[in-house]
């Protein structure tokens, strides 16, 4: 019986070991397990005291040449002695691993463990110490350019508004709204004073979920699949955006986005036209992400994405964040 083609499917966890171990020289006891599925899936492989992460990216997600130019900025970040998790070369010399799966070639990159763990809510000095690495990273990424998506006004906007709208109707009050800002965050984008703002590689993605911390308060940045050109305020307005949806309590919240700010400011200054866009670029970031979890709609956010969910989202994040920071403002 011929085999039904698949859009997304799940590599067994044992055969990528067993992969790895020929590849890379690991032990035969060495362990593979799924870390988890989504946009990409990872895998954890512990081989005695050695730890590392294999991402297999989804079909048609990124092409090779963009998964280069992602571990070629690492590989710079590394160089350049930001904490950052980093391929891993294999015995031939290879990073990029081509994986027949059932829904056709998928790539594989091996990656450091990052030492620590996820902290979902941290005091406010490791929230300086965030700031401090996110602003080393922008001077060593200031100026680079990825051969690799460009993050304009109509990536960020008007690509991800297109999506949404193949998951909640026009009509609604929802979209109506969304459709009214998109078009006040363009005329804001718009009269934006280019000159001043700073370009570069950016991480798009830095938040808890992207990050480890050790008991020691060492931190390591992870997960640089979103990495592009563009403003690197973006970097800086999505970390606070994160902040205000993680912490509840508005005194510890305004707290930790100060230190934050203090500890990036400690290296390299914010200047007044990128601090005046910070909460602009913020609830632009929403619009982003919401049609990256459409787009991705097979392989990730079936599961939760419908009319109940994009209203709840709306309306309890990206409607409260603009009305609280961009309307006050």
């Amino acid at each position: 019986m011929e085999i039904f083609p698949v859009s997304n499917s799940t590599l067994s966890a044992e055969n990528v070991g067993l992969l790895l171990q020929h590849r890379y020289d690991l032990s035969t006891s060495a362990i593979c397990k799924l870390l988890k599925t989504g946009i990409n899936h990872s895998y954890s492989i512990t081989d005695g005291d050695r730890k590392y992460v294999f991402r297999i990216y989804s079909l048609n997600w990124r092409k090779t040449e963009e998964i280069s130019e992602e571990i070629r900025l690492l590989n710079l970040l590394r160089d350049s002695s930001i904490p950052v998790s980093y391929p891993i070369i294999d015995n031939l010399g290879n990073y990029i691993h081509e994986l027949k799966a059932p829904e056709g070639y998928r790539y594989g990159v091996l990656f450091s463990y990052a030492e620590g763990e996820k902290m979902l809510n941290f005091p406010a000095d490791l929230h300086y110490k965030v700031g401090e690495i996110m602003a080393q990273l922008h001077k060593v990424t200031n100026e680079i350019e990825l051969q690799r998506v460009n993050y304009t006004p109509q990536v960020i906007l008007q690509d991800s508004f297109e999506r949404l709208k193949q998951f909640l109707p026009a009509d609604t009050d929802e979209m109506i709204w969304m459709a009214s800002t998109q078009k006040y965050l363009l005329g804001e984008l718009e009269k934006a004073n280019t000159e001043e703002l700073r370009t570069g590689a950016v991480h798009l993605d830095i938040w808890f979920d992207n990050l480890h911390i050790t008991k020691k308060g060492d931190i390591t940045f992870f997960d640089f699949d979103f990495c592009g050109n563009g403003w690197l305020c973006y970097d800086i307005a999505y970390y606070i955006l994160q902040l205000y949806s993680t912490e509840k309590v508005e005194t510890e919240r305004d707290e930790k986005i100060k230190s934050f700010l203090d500890g990036y400011e400690s290296i390299n200054k914010i200047n007044s036209e990128e601090k005046r866009l910070l909460p602009v670029l913020g609830v632009s970031l929403y619009f982003f992400y919401l049609g990256i979890q459409c787009q991705r709609f097979d392989s990730w956010s079936n599961v939760f994405l419908n009319e109940t969910y994009l209203k709840r989202f709306i309306n309890l994040l990206v409607k409260k964040y603009f009305d609280e920071q961009v309307l006050k403002a």
